[in-house]
């Protein structure tokens, strides 16, 4: 514990292009728009994800669910604010949930209009996966990253890709059939797999043991191991756990890292909860959370630590952003921006 708190002493001054990518999940924007919210930077106000880019943000993760409501993050949606990431200078993060709704370790939702049987899967997602990788190319806003599933950790497009009821060759297949998607649309969009826990070594090295199958899913398929990684859900997630856990799949895979999701509490309190690392719930805090992630990505070997994505960071009405915490947010209920906006240049 110590090292930690030494670790964290020593980046409390601004980091200097520590990781590439510093970003930001930003995706109910256009829905919080709508709804008549505002932003506010130093007295000005101001588009929020043009203040994001402000401060340092350069990497916009945008979720796109199956459904063709705009509301529910439909492809239409993504690409419009696509369209303003990329005016804002920012690269793109799409994350797939192949769902009509959130998807995560517990909930992968056959999309409604989409076969249930594998077969019919593995030529849907490929075709859906295909066609939208072409949408963002055809309208100037090509993909950098693509995540084929959000939270896969169980599987996707359940029951039939679901690694309890089908074991791992359905959801090698499925994986497989997407990235094939995505590089036959795409030369240069980078794949990436993303799971919960990344602190989690034993299960994070459990599921690349058994996602690659001769002929389905392998290695060559994909580009950035991407996860999630958050102090409240779980007292074990640690900075030591986590830096253990990417360690080693680096050693052993050679593959980039991200984490794509992350949060911590600016005020209030976390009832019932113990925060996996001992700092305030403050601005402060927020920024050195995201210090220390920073810090342990950029150690990884040979460069593979690319960026931390923060999640929803001006999502008002929904500040706690579903953890016990009351408040994720780097902005006020008002739009004001708080002083954790500057841990995307800051920190990252």
């Amino acid at each position: 514990m110590l090292f930690w708190h030494l670790l964290i002493a020593s980046v409390s001054l601004p980091l200097v292009n520590s990781l590439t990518y510093h970003g930001a999940d930003y995706s109910s924007l256009v829905n919080l728009e709508n709804s008549g919210i505002t932003y506010t930077d130093s007295g000005t106000t101001g588009k929020f994800d043009t203040i994001l880019a402000n401060h340092g943000v350069n990497l916009a993760r945008i979720r796109i669910w199956t459904s063709t409501n705009d509301a529910d993050y439909s492809l239409d949606y993504g690409l419009a604010l696509a369209k303003r990431a990329v005016a804002a200078g920012m690269s793109l993060l799409i994350d797939l949930h192949y769902s009509d709704t959130w998807a995560d370790p517990g909930d992968q939702a056959i999309p409604s209009s989409w076969p249930t049987d594998l077969d019919g899967l593995n030529t849907e997602i490929y075709d859906y996966t295909n066609s939208l990788v072409t949408a963002f190319a055809d309208q100037g806003t090509p993909i950098d990253f693509l995540q084929i599933g959000n939270e896969i950790n169980s599987g996707i497009l359940f029951p039939t890709g679901e690694i309890s009821v089908n074991g791992y060759s359905a959801l090698s297949q499925l994986l497989h059939s997407a990235a094939n998607g995505a590089h036959d649309a795409s030369d240069t969009v980078k794949v990436v797999v993303h799971l919960a826990n990344g602190w989690d070594g034993s299960a994070m090295s459990s599921f690349y043991e058994q996602i690659f199958i001769q002929g389905e899913f392998a290695t060559t398929d994909f580009d950035v191991m991407g996860f999630s990684f958050y102090p409240f859900y779980d007292s074990a997630a640690t900075y030591s756990a986590l830096q253990s856990s990417l360690n080693n799949l680096v050693a052993t895979y050679g593959k980039d890292v991200m984490v794509v999701e992350t949060d911590w509490p600016s005020s209030g309190s976390c009832s019932g909860v113990t925060l996996s690392e001992n700092f305030a719930i403050s601005t402060s805090g927020q920024e050195s959370w995201v210090s220390g992630i920073t810090e342990i990505l950029a150690g990884l070997s040979d460069g593979h630590g690319l960026g931390v994505v923060y999640w929803e960071p001006g999502w008002i009405g929904n500040d706690g952003l579903g953890s016990s915490c009351s408040d994720n947010l780097v902005v006020d209920d008002s739009g004001n921006t708080l002083a954790s906006i500057d841990l995307f240049s800051a920190d990252m």
